[in-house]
């Protein structure tokens, strides 16, 4: 049995990889149980944020280093130190959202394989997440990639639904990429959340399951200790510790502590 070493930023680094014909190198955090490996591996997103230091999801990391696993966060172009300009912009036309989501999941299709290329990842057990919009973009892309193992999704969406009145389409259509996977991904999201109100996601989780695709729907009150709203349940493992933990083992996944 492995016995993890509790989480620490192991690594802060870089990838150079060639997007829509340039190269360009995106921030890496990258955190490891002890041991060579290999491990299997979550590559986690991030939001629509702006910010300077690399993306580091630290209590997801430290969640699931202790289980055993590898967690690789990488920043997406124009944040977190990464070359490039961000331009999936935050336009409510339709269209306009899609050119940006396509953007950044031409960003995810770049990084992914020099990610698993590493020699300590277990390129056979490969899960995808990320939050906000870097939860849709997990189950946007794992409709293009069935050798993936699971997909969690951190109160995904891409466009604000409170103040853009094509929020909950265009959300919906970014998720109904995903329906292809064909297997059941993981959907969490919190209550009183800033941006994307638990009646307009279940809508569209419905339309999901609906039109052909599986998941498993979660939801929780963030907790008032923190002053925490909905839209940052990822940072409180104990509102979804006993859900994740039932979603990896049905995947076949290491889901307890000292796995």
């Amino acid at each position: 049995m492995l016995v993890a070493a509790p989480a620490a930023a192991q690594e802060l680094g870089s990838v150079s990889v060639a997007i829509d014909g340039t190269t360009v190198k995106l921030s890496t955090v990258t955190y490891r149980p002890t041991g060579d490996g290999p491990f299997p591996t979550l590559i986690f997103h991030h939001g629509s944020g702006s910010f300077e230091r690399p993306y580091d999801p630290k209590a997801v990391a430290q969640w699931f280093v202790v289980r055993g696993w590898t967690v690789i966060a990488p920043s997406r172009r124009g944040r977190g130190g990464s070359e490039g300009v961000n331009e999936e912009g935050k336009s409510c036309s339709e269209a306009e959202a899609a050119q940006g989501a396509d953007r950044a999941l031409s960003d995810i299709d770049a990084v992914t394989p020099a990610l698993i290329a590493q020699p300590f990842v277990d390129r056979s057990r490969i899960a995808v997440g990320g939050n906000s919009r870097g939860g849709v973009l997990s189950i946007a892309w794992s409709g293009r990639h069935p050798e993936v193992r699971a997909v969690v999704n951190f109160v995904g969406g891409w466009m604000n639904t409170r103040t853009c009145r094509y929020g909950r389409a265009i959300n919906r259509n970014l998720l109904n990429r995903g329906i292809t996977w064909g297997q059941p991904s993981l959907w969490l999201y919190g209550d009183k959340d800033l941006f994307y109100p638990l009646e307009d996601t279940k809508v569209n989780f419905d339309a999901f399951l609906a039109a052909g695709g599986k998941g498993v729907w979660h939801d929780y009150e963030p907790p008032e200790a923190g002053k925490l709203n909905g839209h940052q349940i990822y940072q409180v493992p104990q509102l979804w510790t006993a859900d994740m933990e039932s979603y990896l083992a049905e995947r076949g996944l290491p889901s307890k502590h000292g796995n």
